[in-house]
Parts: structure tokens; sequence; C-alpha cells
């Protein structure tokens, strides 16, 4: 065997290596998550805090803000070629400069702000990876209830929670009875009239109400099987969760279209979709 044989060999061996390794290391996502946590905990338990109402009419805390420069700041500092789309930001890019990216974050500094100004806990920071229109990995960390959730495509859906990482299983309804989560604040008719189409079918509907991305959480953890959602939701409300109840056999698709819910489109808006 000749040297440049060798060496073509060695350098395809160095390919599938670098090919087979993550661009981002899903620790170091998880430990930005977390820590934006912390900076929004005291704001979250101060006696008041600042709200202003943005030009949607979706409120805004310091501590969306707070979170939101953690995050950029450091994801900005780690993986400085990754552009970051996030809720605070989003305007930054324009389609024409967003849809020739590769890969791109895409945050949610934090998921749930009416669920922090009711104080209920039921708020979320989300952190994820984009690749061309699918997301890839993601983190969703609850401040309140110290429980992160984390995924990477082909290596699996994780809870982590009092330092200790719990892999995820794919879990199936039992029997006719089905646990379906709804938003909190966002529920609507289109949902109402989905769960009662199952009821005409004979199945038995559970409805459990809860804010932010934990939704994903919960039907990951199998503690509910389906998340219908035809009310308002943005890329950043969703992807972190797509990748984890991926990650655990689950589906994510458009409601009308029955194909999968993409990323990075020309309206950052989602379709009405099912988690199942």
């Amino acid at each position: 065997m000749t040297d440049v044989v060798i060496e073509f060999q060695v350098l395809i061996l160095k390919l599938r290596v670098t090919m087979s390794m993550s661009i981002v290391d899903i620790e170091k996502l998880r430990q930005i998550a977390e820590t934006a946590g912390e900076k929004i905990l005291p704001i979250y338990q101060a006696a008041s805090f600042s709200i202003t109402m943005k030009n949607d009419r979706s409120p805004l805390t310091e501590a969306d803000l707070a979170s939101h420069h953690f995050i950029y700041e450091n994801l900005q500092r780690e993986y400085p070629h990754i552009p970051i789309i996030s809720e605070e930001s989003h305007t930054q890019f324009t389609f024409t400069e967003r849809k020739k990216f590769s890969y791109f974050f895409l945050v949610d500094p934090l998921d749930g702000t009416k669920e922090f100004i009711k104080k209920n806990g039921e708020f979320t920071v989300n952190i994820a990876l984009i690749h061309k229109n699918r997301a890839v990995a993601g983190v969703i960390h609850a401040p309140v209830l110290g429980i992160s959730y984390y995924a990477e495509e082909g290596k699996g859906a994780f809870k982590y929670f009092q330092n200790h990482p719990i892999a995820l299983q794919k879990t199936v309804a039992k029997n006719n009875k089905i646990s379906a989560l709804v938003s909190r604040s966002h529920i609507d008719e289109n949902t109402e009239i989905f769960l009662q189409s199952l009821r005409n079918e004979g199945k038995e509907i559970e409805k459990i109400s809860i804010g932010s991305a934990l939704k994903f959480g919960l039907v990951a953890e199998g503690k509910a099987d389906i998340y219908p959602r035809f009310s308002p939701s943005m890329e950043w409300d969703t992807a972190a969760g797509h990748i984890l109840i991926q990650e655990v056999g689950k589906t994510l698709f458009v409601a009308d279209t029955k194909l999968p819910l993409l990323y990075n489109k020309k309206s950052l808006l989602n379709p009405g979709f099912l988690v199942v």
C-alpha cells in the first residue's frame, strides 16, 4: 500500500470523525440555560418587577431581557460562527439573510412570560440548534422546578434533575384514556373542538393545563400523551421541545397537512400542530 493511499485513508477517517462530532456541546447549552435561569429567579422572587408591552401586546419583563442578554453573550462567545435568533432580537435578520444559514440558534430566553407574571413557576428557558429547517439539539430549563430537559439528534433525550441525567423512553397511551396537554394561557376553541373529536371516537380525555415548553417535557417523560396546539406560537416556542419529543420516538406535525413542522420559515409564526 502506497504512502499516498495511506494518507488518503487517514484523511477519510478524520473526515468521518469530524462529521460525526456535534458542532455544539449539549452540556454547555444546558449550563447556559441553567445559569440564565439563575439570573431570572431573583427577579421572579422580587416583590415587584418592571413589565412593558411589546408591539404584539405580549408582555415583556426585565427578566426576559436579563436572560436574553446573558444567553446571547455566552452563545456568541462559545460559538461565534453560529448566528442567533432570539425572541428579543429576531428582527435583526431579514429572511433573505437567514434563509442562507446552515446552522443557527433559536432562543426563547423566557418562555411563559404570562406564567412568570402570575408567579406559578410554569416558565422555561429554551435554547435550540437548527440545521437548515430542522431542530437538531435543544435544552428546556425550568428554573423554579430545578429541572432541565435536553436532547440531541441521534443521541436520545434526557431529564436533568438534582445533578443527575435520566434517559427518557417512548411511552404509549393505555387503553382509551388519553392525557392531553393544553396551554394555560392560550387555550382556544379549535383545541376544544379537537379534544371533543377524540371524545366522539370513544376516548376518555384527561385535560391538563400547563404553561410554556414544560408541555414538551411532560410528553417526553410519558406524563402526558398528546399536545394539540392551534393557538399562535412562534418557532422559538417549539424548537427545543421538538427535538426532545422526536428523540423519544414521538412526532410533531402540522395539524392541517400532517407534515413535519419546519423552521426558519419566511414567517416565524407556527401553524397549528399536534404532538403525539
